[in-house]
């Protein structure tokens, strides 16, 4: 079965940019473009709109956006499976975590995994945790880092690594900055670095509603190491969860500062979908943890 035109095509549809779509792909712009074109000709629909500009998914291509994926995970979780009793597992493992969770978790587990399955080939993608789980839900990675939702989709399987509690920083540098009252409304005007999204932005968010004060944000980052930083620098107050700043070659320059409100701590852990346990590589990966 040759698949390759539905990998092009699911790439385009991420990164909606023929160039760098082409250099992930390893093809040039042109071939990349003949594929879509036959991809199109072979269904006879349009699956994009292309303009001097930008690229957008046309509803056809909405629809096989969401089939190619289920269909390749199909076929990987089928084609694993006529291997899993060889002597040896072949295939791709994509993983997707902040850098802190790489070195902090993944390194013991990825060491003893390679040793037991070296014909793995292991796929790590590092960045903001926050959207780790849409990542996995959409099918564009197979298993993440990532803190534990309120409310986990059914379809998710959860494996605990760690709970962290979340802790409120300030800067060594800026004693005007002091610690205030839990209830205080003098959090209205503290610069408060923020996560863009996640479950501690949906904490911080809560916690000033229930306080009916509106945030003073000087900063939304992606990613805890950004806000540790941009707190050493005396831009304003963050929130992080305590493993981040322990591993944080920045952790001096930071405080935890006392009498804060007390946050839900941080439960993390790793994440993938139900179905995809059925596939050897994820079963044994899965084994480990």
């Amino acid at each position: 079965m040759d698949t390759r035109s539905l990998h092009f095509f699911l790439q385009l549809s991420d990164n909606l940019h023929f160039g760098r779509t082409s250099e992930l792909c390893h093809i040039s712009p042109s071939a990349l473009s003949r594929s879509i074109k036959q991809l199109e000709e072979s269904l006879g629909v349009q699956l994009l709109e292309r303009d001097n500009r930008s690229v957008r998914l046309t509803h056809q291509g909405q629809l096989l956006q969401n089939y190619a994926r289920d269909l390749l995970q199909q076929w990987d979780s089928f084609r694993e499976s006529l291997l899993e009793g060889a002597h040896e597992l072949q295939g791709e493992i994509s993983i997707y975590c902040s850098v802190t969770a790489s070195y902090s978790f993944l390194h013991d587990i990825l060491s003893l995994f390679r040793r037991e399955h070296p014909g793995i080939e292991i796929v790590l993608h590092t960045g903001d945790p926050a959207p780790g789980i849409a990542r996995v839900l959409a099918g564009k990675e197979d298993i993440t880092i990532a803190a534990r939702p309120e409310k986990l989709p059914q379809s998710l399987a959860f494996r605990r690594i760690t709970v962290s509690p979340l802790v409120f920083i300030s800067s060594l540098s800026d004693i005007s900055q002091q610690p205030c009252s839990a209830t205080s409304k003098e959090w209205a005007e503290i610069p408060m670095i923020m996560s863009e999204e996640g479950p501690i932005r949906d904490h911080l968010n809560q916690w000033f509603s229930d306080i009916d004060t509106t945030p003073n944000i000087y900063a939304q980052v992606a990613g805890h190491e950004a806000i540790v930083s941009m707190v050493s620098l005396g831009f304003g107050i963050g929130v992080v969860p305590k493993i981040v700043l322990d591993n944080s070659p920045l952790k001096d320059k930071v405080s935890i500062m006392s009498n804060t409100p007390k946050l839900p701590s941080y439960d993390v852990g790793f994440c993938t979908l139900n179905k995809r346990l059925k596939s050897p590589i994820i079963k044994a990966f899965w084994s480990q943890l």
